[in-house]
């Protein structure tokens, strides 16, 4: 089988390309820094390709770029695509690049997907990934996917479009929101590197968290904000609870502070099975300390 990886020059590209590579299929990278490609097809051992080239060649094409340049994308390969071929994009929304690759491209079978890790992952096991089929069609081919990627240890979700992008504007959005003006605050005291060194596992989460969001491609963030749903809701929301927090510490209320964590606590047990046996074991641990 030969793949196509649309915007297989990028680090999520070269990703693909070399676990499909480890699984035996044959690759074909595009993109649009011809530099940039030429080091990556050397770099991995795979031909490079025009877009259209590549489309011509393929069984399968997986799109790989930017949402802002989706839609170009979409509308440039969409007349050489055929029957037999499954088309697949890996954005971080689904409910627009579906609709686009449903507008424009009339031959071949479409399929909304994301792989909800980075370039760093060794390969798919244990990590998320979620399929948005939206027809009987795409149901079925997301049910084959979902039995191999099973046998690969992956932890697969289907669901439609419009519930995957609800979920990541708060999966994703809120809390790449949460670590952005963290790193903004914590930078802005002149001795943050004496912090890092004393900081304890809080901390240390935090800045882990911190570091995975600002190391990534700031015009891939700054889309990903202004086009997730009901974002702007969500960091009002946050605001809010941030405010209302802050004036308890203000008024040094520290019965109500208290009285609001413990809330927040009986709210998660009853949420998260799983937060009463690890809020359990962390007791424990503080006991023998």
């Amino acid at each position: 089988m030969k793949i196509a990886i649309i915007g297989g020059s990028g680090n999520m590209g070269r990703w693909f390309a070399r676990y499909l590579l480890k699984e035996g299929m044959q690759v074909v990278i595009t993109g649009r820094n011809h530099e940039k490609l030429l080091s990556a097809g050397k770099e991995l051992g795979v031909p490079i390709a025009t877009n259209i080239d590549a489309v011509k060649q393929s069984d399968v094409i997986i799109i790989s770029v930017p949402l802002d340049n989706f839609e170009s994308v979409v509308k440039e390969i969409a007349p050489h695509t055929n029957k037999q071929q499954i088309i697949i994009d890996v954005t971080s929304l689904k409910s627009r690049p579906v609709e686009i690759m449903h507008r424009y491209i009339t031959e071949g079978m479409v399929l909304g997907t994301h792989p909800v890790f980075g370039p760093g992952a060794k390969d798919v096991a244990k990590q998320n990934i979620i399929l948005t089929p939206t027809n009987k069609y795409e149901s079925a081919l997301a049910d084959k996917i979902k039995k191999l990627l099973d046998t690969r240890n992956a932890n697969v979700s289907i669901m439609t479009p419009q519930e995957h992008d609800e979920m990541m504007t708060i999966v994703l959005g809120l809390t790449h929101f949460i670590a952005i003006v963290s790193a903004d605050t914590l930078l802005s005291f002149n001795k943050f590197q004496e912090m890092k060194k004393i900081g304890g596992t809080t901390f240390k989460v935090l800045y882990t968290l911190i570091e995975s969001v600002i190391s990534e491609d700031p015009q891939l963030y700054a889309s990903l904000q202004i086009n997730f749903p009901n974002i702007n809701n969500i960091e009002i929301l946050f605001h809010t609870n941030t405010e209302i927090w802050a004036d308890m510490v203000r008024k040094k209320d520290k019965q109500g502070f208290a009285k609001r964590m413990n809330l927040l606590r009986e709210r998660l047990e009853k949420t998260d099975p799983d937060f009463r046996s690890a809020y359990e074991n962390m007791y424990k641990i503080t006991e023998k300390l």
